[in-house]
């Protein structure tokens, strides 16, 4: 008998983007370093003693750092999904994210993702930020909104996040003998194009 893919797990999809979270931050800090380096070049006087040492403009952490993390989150997660449907994380655990209709994911569906995915994050930090105040207490705000998203899967009929709701996208959990990988689902993407018949539902 062939299995048939079924909608994640919620404890499942966490773990993924757990090791997902790593790779992430390695690029993060990657992209802020070479930021800060071009930052200071640019737009700081070099002192000689540490007393001297100043921040980066307000403008410049703005503008240009904070927009620039965006990007490389929407990236990572864009041309992974688009490709494959999957990230590196997500290959692992057999996780595979794609819409309503079955197929891979657009840059458009992919940005709509992490924006639904972002926003009870946003909405628990601003309630933190609100309460508390400090630094502390709106990343751990921010967290729970996250957990937030996922646990909202064990009281939705179907199992879907939030973010597959407001997306209209899901991830599946492929059964082994359907479950391609993640390099052969970036050299089939052509081919799922031309041959929708072959997508997973």
């Amino acid at each position: 008998e062939v299995e048939e893919p079924v909608i994640a797990k919620p404890t499942t999809r966490i773990v993924a983007i757990v090791y997902d979270g790593m790779l992430i931050l390695a690029l993060l800090f990657l992209v802020g370093t070479m930021l800060t380096v071009i930052g200071t070049l640019l737009t700081m006087e070099t002192g000689t003693k540490s007393s001297q040492a100043q921040s980066l403009p307000t403008w410049y952490q703005n503008f240009i750092m904070t927009p620039s993390f965006i990007l490389t989150l929407v990236g990572f997660y864009g041309i992974f999904w688009r490709r494959g449907g999957q990230t590196l994380g997500m290959q692992t655990w057999r996780l595979k994210t794609v819409n309503n209709a079955g197929h891979l994911l657009t840059w458009g569906q992919s940005f709509k993702r992490i924006l639904a995915a972002s926003l009870m994050p946003l909405i628990f930090g601003l309630i933190g930020s609100v309460i508390g105040g400090s630094r502390a207490i709106l990343l751990t705000s921010a967290f729970l909104g996250l957990i937030f998203n996922y646990a909202f899967c064990l009281f939705n009929r179907r199992g879907l996040a939030v973010q597959d709701m407001l997306s209209n996208t899901i991830t599946l959990k492929m059964p082994k003998q359907q479950h391609e990988g993640l390099w052969r689902g970036f050299k089939n993407r052509k081919q799922q194009k031309n041959n929708p018949e072959n997508t997973h539902k």
